[in-house]
């Protein structure tokens, strides 16, 4: 969660084979130097500049690439929206809370600290969209995501497993059963749901009825041991998954993080972009987060807040150079004349 810049961070799968294969057919001799060769190799720096790639295919590497959940869900939102402008329904009215004088209205999620019932339900809807908005083509389905595969569970599985797409709020109570058992935090969630679109975009697949399960536990999986300095151990989690075994977890883990390529950095501006749009993802689908009216214990609380933060950074304003005093704040010595009798 720190820099943007990491030997972590690495281009596309295809724009990396690109590279490769100008690479390759470039082969000096050992006895040559590399002036004589002709053969100049741009720097590492030089071959991934992250402003020249494509933006819009690693949206979990960069800032400024939109999220794919966002998008996928626009299509819904603004159907939604036609509907009910051509059936004069008019939307649900939502009893909003607003600020006055005498009483504020604040929820208690920030980017450093998100709820994390509200944020499970939000990155629960993204996946939900992802399913259901996926390429209808098909694209490759990994057997290690399969769950007719690799069940969770010793029931059999239905013969059209795959053919239908699961409800939100089913997806809600599998990522909350994982959460609560786990006792993870709503930090996690946002990174769970970065490195579940970086498998998408980098292995290129969809995620769909048969294998989302499998692709949010080892998101979660992977995302737990990253963020969470006591991260939860493979064996625990087959303390909450009675039927699976620790060595289908440990594969697991080990196939998604050779498809994430061990990127498994999140920079801070990624991590508050997912953030943001999960917000706005609530706001399109009448999922706000929960307003209270500001207490004094929090007012209190905010105002240290504010103050620690005033103390940091009053030591980086001091080398500033001192402007110019005004003509209007000028003092001068006033003589007052003197009365001679």
């Amino acid at each position: 969660m720190g820099n943007t810049a990491s030997c972590c961070v690495s281009s596309s799968p295809k724009l990396r084979r690109n590279a490769h294969s100008r690479l390759e057919s470039c082969r000096p001799d050992a006895d040559l130097s590399r002036e004589d060769t002709g053969c100049n190799l741009q720097h590492i720096s030089d071959r991934e500049n992250i402003d020249d790639l494509n933006m819009e295919f690693n949206p979990s590497d960069h800032p400024r690439a939109s999220t794919i959940f966002l998008s996928k869900s626009q299509t819904d939102v603004r159907e939604k929206r036609k509907s009910l402008f051509i059936n004069h329904h008019p939307p649900g009215q939502i009893a909003r809370k607003y600020s006055s004088c005498s009483t504020i209205f604040l929820d208690d999620s920030t980017v450093s600290q998100p709820n994390l019932k509200y944020t499970i339900k939000c990155v629960a809807l993204a996946i939900y969209y992802h399913i259901k908005n996926r390429d209808p083509d098909g694209r490759m389905l990994l057997d290690i995501f399969d769950e007719n595969l690799h069940p969770l569970s010793k029931s059999e599985v239905p013969p059209d497993y795959d053919k239908h797409n699961p409800e939100q709020k089913q997806i809600y109570r599998f990522v909350r059963t994982l959460f609560s058992a786990a006792q993870l935090t709503a930090e996690c969630a946002i990174v769970t749901l970065v490195y579940l679109e970086r498998l998408l975009t980098y292995a290129e697949i969809d995620i769909c009825p048969a294998n989302w399960k499998r692709i949010v536990l080892g998101a979660i999986l992977l995302a737990s041991k990253v963020w969470d300095d006591q991260a939860v151990w493979n064996v625990d989690y087959c303390q909450i998954l009675k039927d699976i075994t620790v060595e289908d977890m440990n594969e697991l883990e080990r196939q998604f993080l050779e498809l994430l390529q061990f990127n498994i950095n999140v920079p801070s501006s990624v991590y508050a972009k997912y953030y943001f749009d999960l917000r706005s993802l609530a706001e399109a689908n009448n999922l706000s987060f929960p307003l209270e009216p500001l207490s004094r214990e929090r007012a209190h609380k905010l105002e240290a807040i504010s103050r620690l933060c005033e103390d940091k950074y009053k030591d980086l304003r001091r080398p500033a150079r001192k402007r110019s005093a005004s003509a209007d704040n000028l003092t001068l010595p006033r003589w007052s004349p003197a009365i001679l009798s």
